[in-house]
């Protein structure tokens, strides 16, 4: 191929049927970059020969020294076949896990895939699929030609491989002493078997590190035939689904026929994707990305023609010549003028002068620095035609467009002045931009069908929203981001006086990278969230060195935990079976500890763990019982958090009288959640249990559940979504209804799962179990104080007709009204009986979560490691030392190389994969993806209590306690109370020196 010239592409951007949009997949270091580069060089933009070196998608400098990609990238390339011309939009996305959110912005925007696997290392968790048939019946002949040629040098086995496939090398070619050569002679005889089996077997082209390599080195022909399949195989943007379609606009629980009618009707422009005149703009932005404001092409500057060059040639020979012709009389008069000029100008208004418009210059230059980066939408235009200048209406992830319809005027544009909406906003689209990789090229505008860039949206749109010229749209779905962001740091300034530069630094960076959070906590600290290790430096360095652009410094990364209960042991610490004497003890001892907080009025805890606790006000009581969950219930709960949040939204309507349409397949998601709990509480205790959940929590959608066990307390169904629509007007009215303070106890239970009672970290697997629950109203309570008052005034006057003295007569009545006054306000010092009723709950459900065993649980990493068999060893060592565990081992059929799966506690994984590249030369390298929380076996408040565990451990019992560690280490970050010794020996100081 040729370099293809602007206005080639820009006339290409106007066929969609000859449009192709798509992305490459790979794992990290198997060939995307440099598949990209050879795609790119056969377009003419780079040279062939730097296609795999300059890494021309990768345009950070950390991408370059680390040699990974770190963002998406977009590019167009044009190809023909035969009279048909395409224009492909080619999106470059990054392979390490921590970037993975790159990766879904990158496949929003496109209709299709080219997926890279490495012959040797074959499928990883980035390439998200099985083996397939073309490497059994391609690769590995094409690998056991290579091993044949190259590295046996089997001329026998050469031989064979010629006669079987018909190939006629020349005699030179076959005795040169490079292999290369003979190499390249085979290949470029071979490729139509290739690419006949690559047009037979796939439609989507699976293409190998290795393989690219060598296919380009030797022959140029092959990305002919992998464009030709792309071009063949994958749909055009008139080809997109009328489902795909539908899940796009359906946001939510929404079904797409209860849209409003004007909002349906935008499916065809969809599926027409025309770029007509009345065709409504629709484009969605997948993310904002940064680049500097010097490498916008409004900014760059202009290449001289050859008149101009000339021009400014002879301008240039007639000033030099006029200063020669000056000679040196001006200088020697310059020179005595300044020798007679005052001592003061000399000595002090010239540098004044200089001095002054130094600090104009330092002033102009700190200006023009704020807007040295600039933000671009990264986008795709499904419908219309965007342009230059063109105001459009920016559609929030909340905006309802039957809410819009209503409030605004119809046919109404972002031009005309309209009220307020609700999550909607206008603005104008300043430029339009071509993306080329690290060029942008302006246009004035795009049609439907392509990628593009859009300037003038920073203030609009944070990470990703749609963008329209209707107000009928509906807001995408949302992006869905495999990786979770897991470390926080917490970031200051080094010099405090800058902090508002931080806070505006941290702000850039949440609008920059689409998976990292910037939240600042309840102490103050401004956090950092990101996904990794890797991902973290990035964030750092970005806002060190881009955005913020000052000195930082970052604590130590801030791991999360989750505390939960777990049955009551069968064994000691020594694995030695508890007998009936040790488990008497430990009911002795859970009573002592119950009869020392039972010395309050308002607090009981029985033998049994339930906790039963009253109000300040005695206006109500609580009795609480904290029950550990299955796993297999907590891993259910914590995969549908989204859809319990989704079931808590439709109660809420029901309970405002508003009624929410819900999509069938939502429905058959929540009935579906609904017969899994069902299927796993199973027992005597889980008898009715999935009927009886009052509320999810934290937040009203996390793993932890609270059950109501009132026996005169029948509320409405968590599950009335199910079965709504089968109940008519009559049974409406039977529907029981809530009691009164019914949200106090909910928000008790969100805030007592929101911190525990360990190290203040969030509950995971935690039932509680409300078995009492009772009430007094107010009115009734000062009833009983104003009774109480009579029958105290009645006994005051029979004393008064007792006593005959004065003084007797006045202080009783005083001490009376005191104590009345004290009486009758007594109910009010509280607080509010909601209030009161909160705190309660929380208490209780604290006071029953330490009734129980108490464990934490770390958030643990899934590794994938491959080394050889002399570096197995140490793999084995560096695992061991950070609390790793190897689930799995398998050697690589037909190679030297061990795949080794294991788990490792995020706390202990910063720094795990240098450490392991330096422990084994380089030869291997680890890939961490968060995976699953985990139950920490240890317990952190145990002592020693049998003779076993004496003799095991030793009084003290100082050995490592790994929950101990992780619970002091939180506890002591927030400021909380951490019982330790400060000084654990108390020996005698030693000198090195001897005393003389």
């Amino acid at each position: 191929m040729v370099h293809t010239s602007l206005d080639r592409i820009i006339a290409l951007q106007k066929k969609p049927a000859n449009i192709r949009n798509l992305c490459i997949l790979a794992h990290v270091d198997h060939g995307k970059t440099t598949l990209a580069d050879c795609l790119v060089a056969s377009n003419g933009i780079i040279s062939t020969r730097q296609a795999g070196k300059l890494r021309y998608l990768d345009s950070r400098e950390d991408e370059q020294i680390r040699g990974i990609t770190m963002k998406s990238s977009a590019i167009s390339l044009h190809y023909q076949e035969g009279d048909r011309e395409y224009l492909l939009n080619l999106i470059d996305s990054p392979g390490h896990v921590d970037f993975s959110s790159e990766v879904s912005t990158a496949v929003r925007l496109c209709d299709g895939a080219i997926v890279v696997v490495d012959a040797v290392e074959g499928v990883c968790p980035q390439a998200k699929g099985k083996k397939p048939l073309f490497v059994q019946l391609v690769l590995d002949n094409i690998w056991s030609l290579y091993e044949a040629v190259v590295t046996r040098r089997d001329k026998e086995k050469v031989e064979k491989v010629l006669a079987s496939l018909g190939i006629k090398v020349m005699a030179r070619d076959f005795r040169h002493s490079d292999p290369k050569v003979l190499l390249s002679a085979i290949c470029s005889q071979w490729l139509p078997v290739s690419q006949a089996v690559l047009c037979i077997l796939l439609y989507c082209v699976i293409l190998f590190s290795l393989f690219v390599r060598l296919y380009y080195y030797y022959f140029g022909l092959f990305f002919d035939a992998a464009i030709a399949m792309v071009c063949n195989k994958l749909p055009s943007p008139l080809d997109i689904t009328a489902e795909r379609v539908e899940n796009l606009m359906s946001v939510g629980v929404r079904r797409f026929d209860t849209l409003p009618a004007r909002t349906q009707e935008l499916k065809n422009a969809f599926l027409q994707c025309s770029s007509d005149g009345d065709a409504p703009v629709i484009v969605f932005v997948s993310k904002m990305f940064v680049v500097d404001a010097k490498a916008l092409p409004q900014n760059k500057q202009r290449p001289l023609t050859q008149a101009e060059i000339a021009q400014r040639s002879e301008l240039a020979r007639q000033r030099h010549a006029e200063r020669m012709a000056a000679g040196q009389m001006g200088t020697v008069n310059q020179q005595n003028q300044s020798l007679n000029a005052p001592s003061d100008v000399q000595s002090g208004g010239l540098c004044k002068g200089k001095l002054d418009e130094l600090d104009t210059q330092v002033v102009k230059e700190d200006k023009t620095g704020e807007q040295n980066e600039t933000f671009i939408a990264f986008a795709r235009v499904y419908s219309g035609v965007v342009r230059k200048g063109q105001r459009i209406f920016i559609l929030g992830p909340k905006y309802d467009p039957a809410q819009g319809l209503t409030m605004l005027p119809e046919q109404c544009s972002a031009s005309d002045s309209l009220p307020a909406v609700p999550h909607l906003s206008c603005c104008s689209i300043e430029n339009v931009y071509l993306l080329m990789g690290r060029e942008l090229e302006e246009l004035e505008e795009v049609p439907s069908g392509n990628v593009l860039g859009l300037k003038g949206l920073e203030d609009f749109i944070l990470k990703s929203a749609t963008v329209s010229s209707t107000p009928a749209c509906p807001p995408f779905t949302p992006l869905n981001f495999e990786a979770s962001p897991i470390v926080r740091v917490a970031v200051e300034p080094k010099h405090p006086g800058e902090m508002p530069k931080l806070v505006h630094g941290m702000r850039l960076l949440n609008q920059a990278d689409p998976c990292a959070e910037v939240l600042i906590q309840e102490t103050g600290e401004h956090v950092l969230v990101t996904a990794g290790e890797v991902h973290l430096q990035r964030c750092l360095d970005d806002l060190k060195d881009r955005f913020a652009k000052i000195e930082i410094s970052a604590s130590k990364p801030i791991i999360p935990f989750r505390e939960t209960v777990v049955r009551p042991p069968k064994v000691d610490m020594v694995n030695e079976e508890l007998g009936k004497q040790e488990k008497v003890a430990v009911i002795h001892q859970v009573k002592e500890e119950g009869s020392r907080v039972r010395s309050s009025e308002t607090l009981h805890v029985d033998s049994s763990g339930l906790v039963t606790i009253t109000t300040p006000s005695k206006h109500a009581t609580v009795s609480v019982r904290a029950i550990p969950l299955p796993q297999e219930v907590t891993c259910l709960l914590e995969d549908n958090s989204e859809l319990i949040r989704t079931v808590e939204q439709v109660n809420m309507s029901l309970r405002e009288g508003r009624n929410l349409d819900i999509s069938v397949r939502t429905l058959e998601a929540i009935a579906d959640l609904k017969t899994k709990l069902e299927s796993m509480l199973q027992g005597r205790k889980w008898r009715n249990a999935v009927h009886q959940i009052w509320a999810f929590g934290p937040r009203r959608c996390g793993p932890n559940i609270l059950l109501n066990k009132l026996v005169d307390y029948q509320r409405p169904s968590l599950w009335q979504c199910l079965c709504r629509e089968d109940k008519s007007g009559g049974d409406r009215a039977q529907i029981p209804s809530i009691r009164e303070f019914d949200n106090s106890i909910v928000s008790g239970f969100q805030l007592a799962t929101l911190s525990g009672p360990m190290c203040e970290e969030p509950l995971m697997g935690v039932c509680f179990s409300i078995e009492r629950w009772d009430i007094q109203p107010p009115n009734l309570a000062q009833q009983d104080n104003m009774e109480r008052n009579a029958k105290f005034q009645e006994a005051l006057e029979e004393r008064r007709a007792l006593e005959s003295t004065d003084a007797l007569e006045v202080s009783p009545s005083e001490s009376s009204q005191a104590k009345c006054r004290e009486e009758t306000s007594a109910a009010d010092c509280y607080g509010p009986v909601s209030g009161q009723l909160i705190a309660a709950v929380k208490e209780a459900c604290r006071h029953a979560f330490q009734a129980q065993p108490q464990r934490l649980m770390a958030a643990m990493y899934t590794c994938e490691i491959m080394a050889t068999a002399e570096v197995l060893g140490r793999v084995y060592a560096v695992l061991g030392k950070r609390e790793g565990r190897v689930v799995h081992e398998e050697m690589k059929e037909g190679t030297e190389i061990f795949i080794i799966k294991a788990v490792l506690p995020v706390a202990e994984s910063f720094g795990f994969a240098d450490e392991i590249r330096k422990r084994t030369s380089g030869l291997a390298s680890p890939q961490m993806v968060f995976s699953h929380w985990q139950v920490v076996s240890s317990d952190p408040y145990w002592v020693p209590t049998t003779e076993e565990e004496y003799l095991h451990f030793g009084e003290k019992a100082d050995s490592t306690n790994q929950a101990l560690k992780y619970m002091n280490a939180v506890r002591r970050r927030k400021g909380l109370y951490v019982e330790e010794k400060i000084v654990e020996h108390a020996e005698k100081q030693r000198t090195l020196s001897k005393n003389k």
